[in-house]
């Protein structure tokens, strides 16, 4: 008789925290997810190397994880589809820029999905909270300068750094602009023209 073979029980998975958002550029949507790992980056089941071949795609999409100084400490999936290798190179430098702005926001401006052993979070905006915010009365007035004994002026001093690191790293990622949308599309082509600008070629006769 045949020995019967036992099944062997999958290993458990361990629970796995993910950001996810969304990155557009030209006609390029990419679908980004982060988690804490090692460092790889991989685009479409291939690695990033393999997949941008020049180095001005490469760092468009590292830019995010260079300014934030989380180059080998996270792991980023990434499904995108459509456009050429530029668009999409934005596209992922876009949606990864906004994973990283909601691992770093405060817990109110995440929504969190609980499936089995895996979370995953992507970014929140309550609306109410923002009208009460856009109502609040503006921030006073910087102070007068003050003059010293011998009439030159005394510098302010410098703000004080946010005590949470996170509003740091959200304010980096603001300020650096790579998450913004960029709007500039292929023009349309116009009738009784060859492109959206050219137009046909002067004959004299």
């Amino acid at each position: 008789m045949a020995e019967k073979t036992e099944k062997k029980a999958k290993p458990a998975k361990e629970p796995r925290t993910y950001y996810i958002a969304t990155g557009r550029r030209k006609t390029a949507v990419a679908r980004v997810r982060v988690t804490e790992g090692k460092g790889t980056v991989t685009i479409n089941d291939r690695p990033l190397d393999d997949y941008f071949a020049e180095e001005k795609d490469r760092a468009a999409v590292l830019g995010p994880l260079k300014v934030t100084d989380q180059v080998g400490r996270l792991d980023v999936f990434v499904r995108a589809h459509g456009g050429g290798t530029t668009g999409q190179a934005g596209a992922v430098c876009q949606g990864l820029a906004r994973a990283l702005k909601t691992m770093f926001s405060p817990a109110e401006d995440q929504k969190r999905y609980v499936f089995h052993r895996t979370t995953v979070i992507k970014a929140y905006r309550d609306e109410k909270r923002a009208r009460e915010l856009a109502k609040a009365p503006p921030p006073p007035p910087p102070p007068k300068p003050v003059l010293g004994p011998d009439g030159m002026i005394i510098p302010p001093a410098a703000p004080a750094e946010p005590a949470d690191p996170n509003i740091g790293m959200v304010k980096k990622i603001r300020d650096s602009g790579f998450l913004t949308r960029d709007a500039r599309m292929k023009e349309r082509k116009k009738y009784g023209l060859r492109g959206a600008r050219r137009g046909t070629q002067f004959s004299k006769r």
